[in-house]
């Protein structure tokens, strides 16, 4: 049985697949999170579109969102931390940190996400990016360095040209 994407340790087919196929709804915020980051990674974009909140559904590219989903290998879902979002509740925050790889490249995209409930059905209604930070791995190299490649040059001559 294959494993479902949103990596909640279920079956696909006990997990997200009947929220996307709409033979249920999704009962809390973070069932709809992990169903929309499913959704990406089985390129199932319209139901990525039907869960967005109705005010908000102008501001999305379909096309630009259906391309992400094709070109990326989705790699896992972490959910970081939950604010209401229950059965009961009408309103709900999932942060969320979703990997994936493009053109070789490991990447995450980082997000707090907003959903609300409409009728009995939630809705992804806004999110706020938590920026990257990029560090540094090694030592940074000063021009007149021996460059990091080994030819023998000064840094500047060699791999610091710009």
């Amino acid at each position: 049985m294959e494993k479902c994407p949103c990596d909640s340790g279920l079956t696909y087919e006990s997990c997200c697949q009947p929220i996307l196929q709409g033979k249920v709804e999704a009962p809390t915020a973070e069932a709809l999170m992990r169903a929309r980051y499913t959704a990406y990674a089985k390129g199932e974009i319209e139901f990525i579109e039907s869960t967005h909140e109705r005010d908000q559904r102008d501001e999305v590219s379909i096309e630009e969102t259906r391309k992400w989903s094709r070109e990326s290998n989705w790699l896992g879902l972490k959910i970081l931390s939950k604010d209401k979002g229950g059965v009961s509740d009408d309103w709900g925050k999932v942060e969320f940190i979703a990997s994936y790889s493009q053109r070789g490249l490991k990447d995450s995209y980082h997000e707090i996400a907003e959903f609300k409930k409409v009728n009995g059905r939630w809705f992804y209604d806004k999110g706020v990016v938590v920026p990257t930070t990029i560090t540094r791995e090694g030592p940074k190299l000063g021009r007149n360095e021996p460059c990091f490649c080994g030819s023998g040059k000064k840094y500047k001559h060699c791999h610091g040209q710009v």
